[in-house]
């Protein structure tokens, strides 16, 4: 059996629906979840959105952030701010994943980078030097990790501070489908109001 690091073993999509034995769904309902009779927010975490936002472009235009500022500056206070660090709801932080692919000659391993919450939704910071400025281009490596999870169904949050982009898995199907893109620099409005009401949606699920 060959241990391979889950980044050189798949590095786009279409490896990890080879490898993985996975293919994105046709079916528009597939990820409705994302669409639709979302929570509401307050006007206090409103208000606290907002200071985030701003926070994050007074980090941005100082240079490119790591993954672990992004989750300092702004995961960690968001999810303070929608009250999931406190029970009922558990988050960790770095996972060690081990797995083995479908040709059953290889274990793919690795660390995810990630915050995870009741271990059915995985907040995922990447740095957006290191790939391109794109969340898209993380699609790959956080697919091999949620086909790790022992849930059916499970969902994760890629992001790099300034896009967000949300990823539904299905294992009964092994099918996943993806949001639509929300970012930060949009010059008036804040998609941080969206994100977080699909993030109140996904972890009451």
């Amino acid at each position: 059996m060959v241990t391979t690091g889950v980044t050189k073993a798949i590095t786009n999509l279409n490896e990890a629906h080879t490898k993985l034995g996975i293919s994105p769904s046709q079916d528009v309902n597939f990820f409705s979840e994302w669409q639709g009779n979302l929570p509401t927010l307050s006007e206090a975490e409103k208000e606290r959105l907002d200071r985030l936002k701003q926070r994050y472009l007074y980090y941005a235009d100082s240079g490119a952030i790591t993954e672990g500022t992004v989750n300092l500056i702004l995961l960690s206070p968001l999810l303070e701010t929608l009250g999931f660090i406190d029970p009922p709801y558990q988050v960790r932080g770095e996972k060690y994943v081990r797995f083995e692919i479908e040709d059953g000659n290889t274990l793919l391993d690795g660390l995810i980078d990630a915050l995870v919450i009741q271990e059915r939704l995985w907040l995922i910071a990447i740095e957006s030097k290191r790939y391109g400025f794109s969340v898209r281009q993380a699609i790959a490596q956080t697919l091999a990790y949620m086909v790790s999870s022992p849930m059916s169904v499970v969902f994760a949050l890629i992001t790099t501070g300034e896009d967000y982009l949300f990823v539904k898995f299905d294992r009964s199907s092994s099918q996943y489908a993806l949001s639509d893109k929300f970012t930060l620099s949009t010059a008036q409005g804040n998609d941080l109001h969206q994100v977080a009401q699909i993030l109140k949606r996904l972890v009451l699920i």
